[in-house]
């Protein structure tokens, strides 16, 4: 599927929709045309916006030497061994590099937001966080070097929805938001290829177990009834 985004520029989401598993329901796009709805869906942005710039940051921290797994204290020659579990000096660099990028652009994107929502007169009050994210991480490992490519199949999920869910509903957005909503479909794209790619490196094979795993909940979330109306919610 081909979006024009001005002039003669153009974005090809194809893979993105051939990577999830499954679209968004039509009745989730029905509540989100709702004009009561844009305060939840613009805050939840914003939200989604300045967690996203989080998780990169918080993947830097841990992962910037390189070195993760550590056992220390334990004087065992052997465990000690085990934890000097190191990512690929190439690795560990394309690592940070694309995490640094990713964050300013989605602080620029969480700007952005805000600057809609205050030409609008919409307060940016609290929004309790949807159950999305939360379904999602349920399944991420927790020893490494698993936790870190798991992190990474789980950030490209959380792009690619994102990416599809601004071409899902830009049809039905004013000109402003239907605008503002193409022009992040380039960068959501490049965001979902940049985890993907990271995570196939680190495993040092391919990652489709990993994501038929995801793949499964991810489905769940979207598919399944939800209470809580948000960016990423599932049917209300």
């Amino acid at each position: 599927m081909v979006f024009t985004l001005g002039g003669h520029m153009t974005v090809d989401i194809s893979h993105i929709l051939e990577f999830l598993p499954c679209p968004t329901p039509t009745a989730w796009i029905d509540e989100a045309r709702k004009p009561e709805n844009l305060p939840i869906l613009l805050v939840d942005h914003a939200n989604n916006e300045l967690k996203a710039a989080q998780s990169a940051t918080a993947i830097m921290s841990r992962y910037r030497t390189g070195q993760f797994g550590q056992n220390r204290g334990n004087n065992d020659s052997t465990n000690e061994e085990k934890g000097r579990l190191q990512l690929k000096p190439e690795d560990q660099l394309s690592l940070l590099n694309r995490m640094s990028r990713l964050a300013r652009e989605e602080l620029r994107h969480y700007e952005q937001v805000l600057a809609i929502m205050a030409r609008r007169n919409i307060p940016y009050t609290h929004l309790g966080a949807g159950r999305y994210a939360g379904q999602l991480s349920s399944v991420v490992r927790t020893f490494e070097p698993a936790k870190l490519v798991d992190t990474l199949v789980m950030g490209a999920f959380i792009e690619a929805r994102s990416c599809e869910r601004f071409a899902a509903l830009s049809p039905w957005l004013d000109d402003e938001l239907r605008k503002f909503y193409l022009s992040l479909l380039k960068s959501e794209s490049r965001h979902f290829q940049d985890y993907l790619t990271l995570a196939e490196a680190i495993n040092g094979a391919p990652v489709n177990d990993r994501v038929e795993v995801f793949a499964g909940i991810e489905q769940n979330a979207i598919e399944s009834p939800d209470r809580n109306f948000r960016f990423h919610s599932g049917i209300p």
